[in-house]
Order: C-alpha cells, then structure tokens, then sequence
C-alpha cells in the first residue's frame, strides 16, 4: 500500500510503498476515503523538518534536554546513534481521516466489514491507504453525512473540546483569535451553542468566511474593529470567553486576550502559540486561563488508545470518542457545515505536490483533503487474512516444528526481526547490519512504516506485517524477537515450535505460565537453540576485570546499584497492566550479570521496597553461601553512573564504573583504562557470539538453564515483595 512520509533530517517527502498494517485484536483495518490535512499542525510539522540541525535543536529545546541527559548516561556514541536513527527515518503525516472498515479485529462488535467510519489519531489515522485504528478512536458515520465531511472528525473533535474547556452558555460574548482550520470550527460551534462570537485575524478572507458561518464580526486583530465589535456587544465588560486558535511565536494573541476579557474571564488556549502572560494584565482581571489537550480526556493515556478502556461516562461524560462521535452528528445533523472549509481536495498521488504547495504558499487553504481510490488497484497489496501474532497471545501456533535446514558452508547466516524499534534499530542492528556473512532477510513489525524504516536503513530483503509467512520461510536462520515486553514469550514459543534459532531481548517471560509455556514449547519441538538478551556478561571491560581478578575459593559478597532513573511521561514502560513491571522487564540483566560474575545460579530470592516509590532492594543467595545485593533505585540523582558494581572475595575486590573504567584490588592493584566516549555493554560481542553459534550448530552462548534460572529469579521478586519472606528457587534439574 501507499503512505506519506516526511524524512525529519532532510525535509524530504514522498509517497512510498509500505506494508499493509496487521488487524490486529482491538481495532479495525480501515481502507482510506478521504483524510484532511491539517493546515496549521501539520504544515508546522513539514516547515520544522525542513530547518536546520540548529533550528530544530532551537524549536525543540525539550527535545535536547533528553538528549544531553541521555549522553550522561549512555555515552556520546550510543546517543548519537538512536537519535541521528531517529532523524534519518521516515515519520507519517496525518490524524484525520475517513474510510471503511476492511477487516475486523478480535473483541470489536460495534461495527462490521463494510460499515463507514471516522478515525482519529497522529498514529493510527495517517495519510495511507490502510489504517489499523483502534476502539476508541473511531466513530461510526450518521447515515447520510458524505465521507468527505465526515474526514473532519479529529479537527472537530478538538475544536469541540476546546469550546468546552471554555464552558460557554447561551448569550455570552466569546473571541476567536486565530481563524484557520480550528478556529473556524470553534466559531460555528460556538454559534450553535447561542453564543456571540467575534473574531480576530490578519487575513481578510478568514474573516469573511467566519462571518459567514456565524460570528457577528470579524476584523484584523491590530485594527481598532475588533475591539470595537466587542464594546458594542458587552457593553465595554468585555469578552467572556477567548479561545487562543493561532499560532506562531508572536505574543499578540496573549495580549489582546487579556485587553478584551470582562473581569474574571476565561482564557482557552488551543493553537500552539506563545504564551508570555503578563502578568498585571491577567492579575487585576483575575482571568481563568485553560488548556484544551487535543480532542478530549483520553489523549494520551495508552489503556485508552491503545487497550480501549473506557472512562464511565458517570464520571468523564465527554472522552475522545464521544467528541468524535459527538461532532459527527453536529454535522449530520447541519449545526455545522465543513464545506465553506474546503479549499481543494487532492487525489492521493499527488500528495507531495499538494504539500509543497501549500509550504510555498501556492495553495493558500483553510482546508485540504486527499481523496483515495474506491478500490485496491490492480497489483496493489491487500490486507493479510491472518492478524498479526505478535498481539495473539495464548494462540497455538500455525505452522508446525521443523528441523532448522542444512546449512551449506559458505551460506551467509539469514535473519528476521520481529520489531524495529528504538532499541532494535540503535543497539542490535547497527551491529549486524555490516557483519560478514550475515544476510538480513525480513523484518516484521505491526506497523507499516517502522518496517519500511528498518528496511531502507538496514537492507532488509523484505519488509511485511505477516509473522506467519516468517515463521514458514524455511530460508530462515534465526528470529530475532525485539518487541514491547508482553509479547516475548508467545513469540518466542512459536518461533522455537517453528524451528527456528531465537534471540529474544529480554525479558524472556513476565510470568511464571509464560516461561513455562516457552519450556514446554522447548520440549515438544526439541528446539533449545534460544539466547536471551543479557549482554553485560558479553562487555569486554566486565570480561577482563572478572579475568583480572580470577578464581576465588571462598563465597564473595557482591553490591550492584542500579541507578535507573524516572521514566518519561508516556513511556510505555509505565503500562504495567499488560508490560509488567519495569524490574521484570530490566531486572534480568542485572541478576544474570551477577549469577555469570559469581559462577552459579541463584537459590533464592528475597526482595523489600520502600513505600511510595519503584526504588528495590533484592537479595541473591548462592549454592556456596555467596550473596549479590541489588539495589534497583529510580529516585537518585540522575548525574550519578546508572551502573556500580562491587564484588569482594578471598582478600580481592572488583570494581565497576558504570562501563567506562574497572579496577581490581588484590596482591596487585589494576586499573583500566578510561573510555570516555562510549560504554560497550557487550552486545557487538554478544551478536557475534549468537551468530557464530547459529552458522556452526555449536552451542548457544549461554545454557538455556541459566537463562531460564535468571528469568525465575527475576520473577520470583515480586512473590517475594508480596510474601515478604525469601523465595526458594529449588527446582529439578
């Protein structure tokens, strides 16, 4: 199918054949009728890509924040990586969209193949001919209401939010500053409410428009008719409502909200403009200033999007998705009318003209829309019949174990990613990409793009959404599983019943039934050729310090803090509902770096956390009375190494300094070398040592026991935080 991507670091747009999205469980699979252009946010998105390194650092000062932390903590080198990764991909354009609905995923009952929806979303309602979009964001369309019109639901839905956070009542006065696409929703909706609206706005032609789909007046916002509308309508009180719908970096918009608000007065601000209140302005007339987030509670918030959780409508009456559904009806019914608003309406195929079009100024448009073909052409791809299984879980696998082909000597080592994200594209495949005699043959991922990425980045044979045809391409040497979290272990499951060599990030499982479906997967296909992603045994620094300080015979005493650090609002991380903890999703690495320093497995497992925070306490015992201490804290100071270890036995001491130095204390003291520009965590050599094993049939790099004895270790903290007493990890061996 075809999408429209923008390239941030050169600006470049195109149309580009991507793969058709998964239906996955949850959502629908949406052929594209028309979607909209949003004129303002897009537009602005389009003119930052094509800036400079600097004007971006510039207009994205958040953005550089993150970077220079993460430089602090992971090194110039790895940062470099993921962020220029980052820049150099192509990113979607799009939110607002209509079509019909193709495929219906598992769970959804409130619509059918065929039926005419509205979707919303900058990830799920894009400029392409197949959209995955789940529950909550999409609506489906009032009989009647041409699709065309119908394409304006996400645009609508935060006008609509917007005139609410303004809470507007019958006979007020409200000002309109900023008269594009949301601003000329805001005032047909407003007007609907028995609201008199004024608007402001450089551009003759908005004002005109906006009188003529209701405000009473219009007028340059430096002239003297605005100001005078509004005296004539409130008696020289003043406004009662100004809704901010501009953008820009002037301050104008602040300003003039403030001079014409009645005492006590609401500010909402909508557009992304400058913000600079002053502060006497605003103090003396004790004006209530709001915000409007997008299109409605919801916005944000993954078990919303992402799981369709809905808030009860007992207490959150107007989410996402009854705004949506809400203005959909205003405009089947004719309280609002969204043809005045368009401007030009572009067929697909010529998107890219359209956009620059647009950035040159050669279209000047309220609003644009792209309309799509009725039907796939001929040689276009269509929908697979099968969802994509990364979101299966609990599914028995549908292609049956093989035995891993023969190999001819001289053949290259075939792989396929299932998921490219940042970790995959930052971490493991700048590695393997260049590697001699590896050949990267298919990526899948569940969204179209994030393949389409990873395969002009990386030269992946094929790109697809289709795991199964993965699974059954006997081509294959090994699968590497690199997706979010809950997912590992089914994924892991199949592909080892399929025959296939696994390299699984970690965590292998985030239950105990997980791991033992792997286990059980293991012993009916008699496939154990599986490596999970614990690569601090593989760092070259760790390997020579441990050799440095050499074997030992008495029990040691090991301490490891983990100075993890808060996540970002928004992280997926954060979904513990479906991801599992963030300890049972990093915490392996941690155990599995202890258990290879000190020899063995662990034997138990007991846990304590302070109240209030995620920051743990983990104590390891060992078969010969030896101890590891961990220490998991994210409340620390974030210019603090996020990794120390210490390890003491037979008069010697080991010490490591978060990657970049380690030093050995005994009869003679070493001391490495500092690195000051990159910490090697050890997973070039760790690939490396995947590969050598899948080319020459050899065993796997670290035993299957150990890995499944990290995992059950990592598991076991949690029974320990809820037992509060240690957790025995006997099993038979």
């Amino acid at each position: 199918m075809k999408q429209v991507v923008q390239n941030y670091k050169s600006g470049e747009l195109s149309v580009l054949d991507v793969p058709v999205p998964g239906c996955k469980p949850g959502g629908v699979l949406v052929r594209s009728a028309f979607s909209l252009i949003s004129t303002g946010t897009e537009m602005m998105k389009v003119s930052e890509a094509g800036m400079s390194m600097v004007g971006k650092a510039r207009s994205r000062p958040d953005q550089v924040a993150k970077v220079m932390q993460s430089v602090a903590t992971n090194g110039l080198p790895a940062t470099y990586r993921k962020v220029m990764g980052k820049l150099d991909s192509y990113t979607p354009l799009g939110y607002s969209l209509c079509g019909v609905v193709e495929q219906v995923g598992a769970g959804i009952d409130d619509v059918k193949v065929g039926d005419l929806v509205a979707c919303a979303g900058n990830e799920h309602a894009l400029h392409a001919e197949l959209n995955w979009v789940p529950r909550n964001l999409y609506a489906q369309v009032p009989d009647g209401l041409a699709p065309q019109h119908a394409a304006f639901g996400t645009v609508g839905s935060i006008a609509l939010q917007g005139v609410r956070q303004g809470e507007p009542q019958l006979g007020e006065v409200a000002l309109v500053i900023g008269l594009g696409l949301i601003g000329q929703l805001v005032v047909q909706l407003l007007a609907a409410s028995g609201v008199h609206v004024v608007g402001a706005d450089p551009d003759p032609v908005r004002c005109e428009l906006a009188e003529r789909l209701g405000a009473v007046a219009c007028g340059d916002p430096a002239s003297a008719a605005v100001e005078t509308a509004v005296a004539e309508l409130t008696g020289g009180h003043g406004v009662d409502q100004v809704y901010l719908a501009a953008g820009g970096g002037s301050n104008q918009p602040v300003e003039l909200a403030a001079h014409l608000s009645r005492d006590r007065g609401r500010v909402v601000d909508i557009g992304k403009c400058r913000l600079d209140l002053p502060w006497n302005a605003y103090y003396e007339k004790e004006l209530d200033v709001r915000f409007s987030r997008s299109y409605g509670p919801g916005r944000y918030d993954p078990e919303y999007e992402l799981e369709g959780r809905d808030y009860p409508i007992g207490y959150v009456r107007w989410t996402e998705r009854r705004n949506l559904a809400c203005f959909l009806d205003l405009l089947a019914r004719g309280r609002v009318d969204v043809e005045p608003l368009i401007s030009h309406i572009a067929d697909f195929d010529d998107a890219v003209e359209t956009y620059r079009s647009l950035k040159d100024g050669d279209l000047k448009a309220v609003a644009v829309l792209f309309r799509y073909p009725e039907a796939a052409g001929e040689g276009q791809a269509q929908a697979p019949a099968v969802a994509v299984p990364a979101v299966r879980r609990g599914a028995e696998a549908t292609t049956p174990a093989r035995p891993a082909p023969a190999r001819s000597a001289g053949a290259p080592v075939r792989l396929a990613f299932v998921g490219a994200g940042n970790y995959a594209t930052s971490m493991l495949l700048p590695h393997l990409a260049q590697r001699e005699g590896v050949a990267l043959s298919t990526v899948v991922t569940t969204t179209a793009l994030s393949a389409a990425n990873a395969q002009r980045k990386f030269g992946f044979a094929q790109a697809t959404t289709d795991l199964d045809a993965v699974l059954g391409d006997t081509s294959i040497d090994a699968v590497f599983v690199v997706t979010r979290h809950s997912s590992h272990a089914d994924l892991t499951r199949k592909a080892l019943l399929a025959g296939k060599t696994v390299f699984v990030e970690k965590p292998l499982a985030l239950t105990e039934d997980e791991l033992a479906g792997v286990l059980a997967a293991v012993e009916e296909s008699g496939n154990d050729r599986l490596q999970v992603g614990f690569n601090r045994r593989f760092a070259p620094l760790l390997q020579e310090a441990r050799n440095r300080f050499g074997a030992r015979s008495g029990p040691a005493s090991l301490r490891y803090l983990v100075n993890a650090g808060r996540l970002q609002h928004g992280s997926w991380y954060l979904q513990q509902g479906t991801e599992g903890s963030r300890f049972a999703g990093e915490g392996g690495h941690f155990i599995d770096t202890a258990s290879w320093l000190l020899g063995a497995d662990p034997v138990s497992v007991y846990a304590v956390a302070p109240s209030g925070n995620e920051d743990l306490q983990v104590v390891l015992r060992y078969p010969d009375g030896s101890t590891a201490t961990l220490s998991y804290v994210t409340t620390g100071a974030p210019g603090f190494p996020k990794e120390t270890l210490d390890l003491v036995a037979d008069g010697k001491v080991l010490k490591l300094d978060d990657f970049v130095r380690a030093s050995v204390y005994g009869r003679k003291r070493w001391v490495s070398s500092r690195l000051p520009k990159s910490r090697d965590k050890g997973q070039s050599a760790e690939l490396a040592s995947f590969i050598k094993a899948v080319r020459t049939g050899g065993p796997m790099p670290v035993p299957l026991e150990s890995l499944v004895a990290t995992t059950a270790a990592t598991l076991a903290v949690q029974n320990a935080l809820v037992g509060g007493a240690p957790v025995s990890l006997a099993r038979s061996r």
